[in-house]
């Protein structure tokens, strides 16, 4: 955390101690002073969870603690949304509207590398195989973060204005193989019907940007993520003969050339950025024979509806084009993911100058769109939303070198947790007041 901004907090917290009563007693005070002090106890949160990781779909753990203290907190608490979903309902003393705040809760498939006195040594089966499981993409820090705007919030629900939806979701990683889950299936059975949210808002921590930064984008956010299959059929043969066979590896690879054309030939790029990328490739049994078959994946990202369409037939017509000019098949399948993460214009200019309060106006930045995807679009489809991210490293001139999300050496530095619980709240509270600060 710079110097500078670290002075001012001090500076801040201690015009706050000195101010009378009546000056320095509004909602938004006393909620910021309880966070402060939920600090300590936010921390512990979180490396708890990231001690008892848990992967998509099977959250029981997590869930349970989370419920458990929403509960405690007295909230009307739902639980088992969408598979290990929670949600908590905190209706304030007054009157005033609906607001929805999340936090993702699973781990991902990764055995962590770090050197922590609570680093992850959980193991679960994934896909059949026995893996590591570690919170590598920080959403520990996030059911944490939210927990403890939970309470503070709680803690002043007869001056609240209005209602707050505390949504806990699973799977954003997305589920396992042949299952359902995640923000769709939440809003599926119902976790915007009563009541329904005028706005929701939602962080991430991220690697590579300085403890306690803030960064958003209005519009078009984060990518749209569509998952790709290709099985790509020959005729199998003794590797030293392939004249008498139809060789899929060969042409697999041509297709794999081919899709890369698509992107940098084929559309128009400086209208919107997109990517195509084949991650998996696998065939044969032995060196000497050529397959019947190879199967390919991979992922499509893209911020245009558009060019989403249009790249999707375009990786039909090379896949079937090449493999047809081989002699061999190509069966393509393509799986809609999530969709383009697109923060409501109006609300982020409404609540940017909430962050710039929190973080401080030099402390708060417009971020590059990114290819990553984040299935809180399926929140902003349904209500205004805004996501942004908050740097989880510390500054320095390596800061851009360090490990990323969902690597196993992903690494928060916690103090950039207050800015989540002091921003998350603060956004909350001022949405609900109808006021920008």
């Amino acid at each position: 955390m710079r110097a500078g901004f670290a002075l001012s907090l001090i500076a801040s917290t201690f015009l706050c101690a000195s101010l009378p009563a009546s000056a320095a007693d509004t909602l938004a005070d006393r909620i910021d002073a309880k966070l402060r002090s939920l600090e300590p106890r936010v921390i512990e949160w979180r490396r708890d969870f990231h001690a008892h990781p848990e992967l998509s779909n099977r959250e029981t753990r997590t869930a349970s603690r989370v419920a458990d203290h929403l509960k405690a907190l007295g909230m009307e608490v739902r639980t088992g949304v969408a598979l290990t979903g929670v949600v908590g309902i905190l209706k304030g003393g007054r009157p005033g509207p609906v607001v929805a705040l999340r936090a993702d809760m699973d781990a991902l498939p990764v055995t962590e590398e770090n050197d922590l006195p609570f680093r992850s040594t959980a193991r679960a089966e994934y896909i059949g195989q026995q893996v590591g499981v570690m919170h590598a993409c920080g959403h520990d820090a996030h059911v944490a973060i939210l927990m403890g705007v939970a309470e503070a919030l709680a803690a002043e629900r007869e001056r609240l204005p209005g209602t707050v939806v505390f949504i806990f979701q699973p799977a954003e990683e997305g589920p396992p193989p042949g299952e359902r889950g995640g923000a769709a299936l939440m809003i599926e059975e119902g976790v915007f019907a009563d009541p329904k949210p005028a706005a929701i808002f939602g962080l991430h921590v991220i690697s590579g940007i300085p403890t306690g930064r803030i960064t958003y984008r209005s519009g078009p956010f984060m990518a749209s993520n569509d998952w790709l299959d290709i099985e790509v059929t020959g005729r199998q043969t003794h590797g030293a003969w392939p004249w008498n066979g139809v060789d899929p590896v060969v042409t697999s690879a041509q297709i794999v050339t081919g899709l890369q054309n698509i992107v940098a030939r084929q559309v128009d790029v400086s209208k919107e950025p997109a990517v195509v990328t084949v991650a998996t490739v696998h065939g044969g049994t032995r060196k000497n024979i050529i397959p019947d078959r190879v199967q390919m994946t991979g992922t499509i990202r893209t911020f245009d509806a558009d060019m989403r369409r249009d790249i999707h037939q375009r990786i039909q017509t090379v896949a079937n084009g090449i493999a047809s000019a081989n002699g061999a098949t190509a069966k393509v399948t393509i799986e809609e993911g999530t969709a383009v993460t697109i923060n409501d214009p109006n609300l982020t200019e409404r609540m940017l100058g909430t962050l710039k309060r929190v973080a401080g106006a030099d402390w708060v930045g417009v971020h590059q769109r990114v290819m990553v995807a984040e299935d809180f679009s399926y929140f902003q489809e349904r209500v205004p939303g805004f996501f942004y991210f908050v740097g989880v490293t510390p500054e320095g001139p390596d800061v851009e070198k360090a490990a990323p999300n969902h690597s196993p050496r992903f690494m928060v530095d916690e103090a950039a947790l207050i800015v989540g619980t002091r921003s998350l709240a603060a956004l909350a509270v001022d949405f609900l007041e109808g006021t920008t600060r």
